[in-house]
């Protein structure tokens, strides 16, 4: 699991939120309790808050992916309570002066917000307060995260196992010759287009040359090249290019070909096949991977671990159902 993003407005909007929250805290309703630690319904309200403006910022999400986020945000709160107490008992304690240095960046950012004048005497502390939690977090996770080192056995196993993030992808060298057409041009000029297009198939499997044709024809950037793109992979080409370049041959050319910016020809005049790099080749790589895989295991089995060791009770009436 992983908490949520520390960003300036974030912090800044979930401290003016709780500072909100407060007043009525006393008589909120309970939506958690972590051991003999209380989270209140105001508190998880005013951290849900923050997060769906984070995360649902073009409209109306559906009612699933509101579900899905309020139990996200109810688990995230209890880690934090968990990891915070870790923290304590292991003695860490947050930088000062990065403390101080992110207070001021945010005095300058915020300088001409009138939110912020208004409320800043009383935002300060809890904001204070909360990126000293978010220092001694990042410590701690930090500190989980470094005992996976991965041994050169587990590397292998990993490159072994994920031999698709080692392999370089097949490769096509295209040239293509390609008759612009203006996305709002009549149907009438896309149709003569195409008939243009395809009277060019014609006269190259006629024996004509395609570069040559190209060079005279084509609106691509390529035509001075006789259409040469190079080498290509998939995801380099036009949707539905791709396949129409798989069923070819050596030096043949595709049909008639409708893309956003007109109609085209393709000819392929080489192709690689994928190739499995040698791990020696990828050790680095394949190292970096396995210990991040390895990294992200520990401190989800970490967080896990202490959630078993305290008693935690999550009112689960305050979430909407989720989808079946």
């Amino acid at each position: 699991m992983r908490l949520l993003p520390n960003y300036f407005s974030r912090a800044v909007l979930l401290s003016l939120a709780l500072l909100a929250a407060t007043a009525a805290a006393a008589q909120s309703a309970v939506f958690a309790k972590v051991g003999d630690v209380v989270i209140t319904q105001d508190d998880y309200n005013a951290a849900f808050s923050v997060a769906s403006r984070g995360k649902f910022y073009h409209g109306k999400p559906p009612e699933n992916e509101v579900a899905l986020l309020q139990r996200e945000v109810g688990e995230q709160m209890v880690a934090r309570i968990l990891l915070l107490r870790e923290a304590k008992q292991r003695g860490l304690r947050a930088d000062a002066a990065e403390i101080q240095k992110t207070l001021q960046s945010y005095e300058q950012r915020y300088a001409s917000s009138e939110q912020w004048k208004k409320n800043r005497a009383q935002a300060l502390p809890p904001l204070q307060a909360r990126l000293e939690q978010e220092d001694l977090l990042s410590q701690l996770e930090k500190t989980v995260r470094s005992s996976a080192k991965p041994n050169e056995k587990q590397v292998k196993a990993y490159y072994a196992a994920h031999q698709v993030k080692f392999t370089e992808p097949e490769q096509m060298r295209v040239s293509v010759i390609l008759l612009k057409v203006d996305p709002s041009a009549t149907s009438a000029t896309w149709k003569k287009s195409d008939e243009q297009a395809q009277a060019l198939a014609k006269r190259v499997r006629a024996g004509e040359d395609f570069a040559a044709l190209a060079r005279q024809h084509s609106g691509d950037g390529s035509a001075q090249q006789g259409g040469d793109m190079g080498y290509l992979h998939s995801g380099m080409l036009p949707e539905g290019t791709q396949e129409a370049l798989s069923k070819l041959k050596t030096g043949e050319i595709s049909d008639s070909l409708r893309l956003l910016e007109g109609f085209a020809l393709f000819r392929l005049t080489d192709r690689k096949a994928a190739q499995l790099h040698g791990f020696d080749a990828v050790k680095v790589r394949a190292q970096e991977l396995a210990q991040r895989e390895q990294s992200d295991a520990a401190w989800t089995a970490f967080v896990a671990e202490l959630k078993t060791k305290t008693p935690i009770q999550i009112d689960p009436s305050r979430f909407l159902p989720l989808a079946r």
